[in-house]
Parts: structure tokens; sequence; C-alpha cells
């Protein structure tokens, strides 16, 4: 209820505009974290995307902006573009009818008409570590105000190499403001820039079981590596997800494995560094819309994304470590919703499988693919297809085997259903860049307080 923000300390005309956007209870991560932001403390709090992160620094960030005041009063610092444009849209829901000012800060847009929106004077800056420290070079930025400054997604700058950047930016602010750093992992790494840079934070670890564990069915496939493109179509022809999300290591595979999923008739892009901001902006808007049913991403590409209706999530190539692990999977299983992750596991690469097993605490079902023709069954641990998007304890129900190809795909339930191309077309050359194929649109307004 409502009266949970107030016990908070979240003022009484945020709690009337959280009600009008749907949210209305806090999460775990919100009622540990905002009491102490609101009391000055400084906070290093150990929480995955999904738990609701976003609003457990947001709302004591609005609620202490002197709107009274033209200079920035808070920063938040982010890896990646794509988050640093969620997060401001997020924030703007919020500050707009407060009077906040936010701004986005990051590249791909222009440097110069960046530097106008500045000289209106924001309130709440979010932006990626490099633009930031672009405009703080030209003077176009001045941080000499910033009393709050948010670090989110810390382990992943860390892991991009942004942490160099991170602590210019840091010596760029005021030694007596208030930092909050939030991240899905803590290694030593970042432990010690928390050291470093933080006044005696208070640690807040909110359990990550239920994210990572309860609401994802894990599946590992051992399978040799030339034998992956055919098992990824037949698991998702099984599976048929509504949406999924398939990573590969690098830029390059994942642009031909966008090629090769294209030319087999899927609705499906690429999402990756090399691609310029609109073209970015488009595929997550495409993929978002469902008109994609398939998203290939790299690791850099794909942190941070903030997308309902993600019901799969495909590790092509194998994560090395635990951290990218989580990060990839948390995906899906987001508010409440159950998800499906599958490993595969190519031979030699058993020791990252170990690793991720011993970092989640967890085993992973698993099951072998032998070779050509084999014809594996998915065991029984493997994930029911998601016919429709269900709302959270509603029983799945499992999808009939469909055919590789008929002319007239048919409506199934919601699902997002991907046009395959008839026989006779399958033999002639296929386009790599195939029209989407119709699906229902996802829902609008997700919850913030998910995030």
């Amino acid at each position: 209820m409502s009266n949970e923000f107030l016990t908070l300390g979240v003022r009484r005309d945020i709690i009337d505009h959280l009600q009008k956007i749907g949210i209305t209870e806090p999460t775990p991560v919100q009622v540990q974290a905002i009491p102490q932001v609101l009391a000055g403390k400084d906070v290093v709090a150990q929480a995955q995307t999904g738990t609701g992160k976003t609003l457990a620094f947001l709302l004591p960030l609005l609620q202490t902006i002197d709107t009274t005041r033209p200079y920035i009063q808070g920063l938040i610092v982010t890896p990646t573009r794509e988050l640093a444009l969620q997060i401001a849209k997020e924030a703007k829901k919020l500050a707009d009818p407060l009077g906040i000012n936010v701004l986005s800060l990051f590249g791909g847009h222009a440097v110069t008409r960046q530097s106008s929106q500045l000289k209106g004077n924001p309130h709440l800056v979010v932006g990626t570590p490099g633009r930031l420290l672009d405009h703080v070079r030209r003077k176009s930025l001045n941080l000499g105000g910033v009393r709050k400054l948010v670090l989110d997604e810390a382990d992943q700058m860390l892991h991009m190499g942004f942490i160099e950047e991170v602590e210019e930016i840091l010596r760029q602010t005021p030694a007596e403001r208030q930092t909050l750093l939030f991240s899905a992992t803590i290694p030593a790494k970042i432990r010690n820039l928390a050291k470093r840079y933080m006044d005696r934070p208070v640690d807040i670890h909110v359990r990550t079981a239920s994210v990572t564990l309860d609401e994802i069915r894990q599946l590992a496939v051992e399978i040799p590596q030339e034998d992956k493109l055919d098992k990824l179509c037949a698991m998702i022809d099984e599976y048929r997800p509504y949406l999924a999300m398939i990573f590969c290591h690098t830029k390059q595979r994942a642009s031909a494995l966008s090629t090769a999923l294209a030319q087999r008739g899927y609705a499906v892009d690429e999402l990756h560094g090399d691609m310029t901001q609109a073209k970015r902006e488009q595929v997550m808007r495409r993929f978002r819309d469902a008109k994609l049913q398939l998203l290939v991403a790299t690791d850099i590409a794909g942190r941070g994304l903030d997308i309902e209706g993600i019901t799969h999530i495909f590790n092509y190539d194998i994560p090395h470590d635990v951290e990218l692990y989580i990060h990839r999977i948390g995906r899906t299983g987001r508010a409440g919703q159950t998800g499906t992750a599958i490993t595969f596991v190519s031979p030699g690469e058993e020791k990252y499988l170990r690793l991720i097993e011993q970092g989640i605490r967890a085993s992973l079902k698993k099951y072998r693919v032998k070779g050509p023709g084999a014809g594996a069954e998915a065991p029984e641990a493997a994930a029911p297809a998601f016919n429709r998007r269900r709302g959270a304890g509603q029983p799945a129900e499992p999808a009939p085997p469909r055919p590789r190809a008929e002319k007239k795909p048919k409506s199934h339930g919601g699902t997002n259903q991907r046009s395959r191309r008839s026989a006779k077309a399958a033999a002639e050359p296929a386009s790599p860049t195939r029209p989407a194929a119709k699906s229902p649109s996802a829902r609008k307004g997700r919850s913030l307080s998910r995030r």
C-alpha cells in the first residue's frame, strides 16, 4: 500500500505520482535503501536488475532536489547508453510533475546539441562515463553542484573498462557529496572503489536466489560447436518464446548468427557496439513492440536492458564468469514472471559451467547432444513453452510442435509467432532481412518498481 512508501519517508506528492503510474508497494531493496539514502548516508547495494533498484535511488534523489536552484544536483552514471536512456525515461515520469529537469548524456548523439541542452540548467543528469567526461573537458558540464551521485551497474562498468573514467568523474564532484553504488555483484575492485571514494557506506544485500534460481528455469546443453545452430533452431521451434535474447561473445559472432537465423526465416535482429545509436534504438523499439521475436546481442550491448516479455535467454556462447551469467539470465524472470535460461556448453568449456554452478550455488539440469542427427530429447527439466504472457503463479501450458514449413501460421494464444517459409520458398535463396512477423503488442506501461 502507499502508506508503506510514506513509512519509508517518501513525500506524499511523490507517492501520489507513483500511484498514478501503478506503483503502490515498495520492493525489498527499496525498503532497505530509501531510508538510508534520505538520511544522507552513502550506500553500497548489491541488487540485481529487476529487483526495483532504480526507484531505490531515484525516489530519494528526486525528493531532495531543490528546483529553485538552476544547476545539476544529482548525477547517475551508467555503463551503457541503453540503460542511461531507460533510467532517464523512468525518472522523467516522476520528475516532470515535480518541475525537475532531467537530461540524458550518452554517445551516438551530437555533442553540440547536448551542450545546448545543458544550458537549460538540468537538475538531474543521467549519462555514460565517456560522454560525461567529453562534456567536462569541453567545459559544457559543471559537476561542482552535485550533491548525490549514483553509480548504477558498477560491476559492469568494471567489466567494460570504465573504472578510470568513473574515478575521474568522482574527482570532478564535491568531496562532501553523497555516493550511492548499486551493483548485481560486488567484486574486490568495486569494493576498493567504495573504500576510496565513499564515506562509511551502509551495505545492503538483497538476496538474489529468487531471481537467479526460483523464477528462472536453467538448463545446460552439452553440444559440439558445429551443431549449435541447428539445436538452437530446434529449441526455438519447440519452446516458441514470446521474446528471446541470444548472447554471443563477439559482435562478429552475433552478426553471423543473426544473419543465419534470418535466412532460416526467423524474425531476428542483432545488437552490438558497431551499430549507430539510431540503428540500436530502432532495433530496441522493434524488439520491445514484439515485432522481433529474437535479439542476438553481445554482453556490452545487452547490459542493463529492461524489456518486459523476455521469456527465454539462450547463452549461445557460454559466459566465462558467474557475473556475466547472472546479468545475462537476469533479462528474464522479472517482476514475478517465470523465465528460461539455456546455456550451450561445447567440449572444452566444462570449466566455465563449473564456475557458474559454484557461483550460483546450484547445479544446472543437463543433457547432451551427441552429434549430427542424434536428435536428443529435452529432459524433464526443460522449460515449457510460453504460449502467452501470464501473471505470476499462472501455470504454463506446453505448446504442441509446429511444422517447420507452413504457408499461413495461425494465431496461438498470444504467442509471438514468427512466420515460416513455405516448402517451395525454403528452397530459394533466403534474404537475411525478411519482414518481421506480426505479433501481439507488448504490454504498455511496465512497472517502474520492478526494474
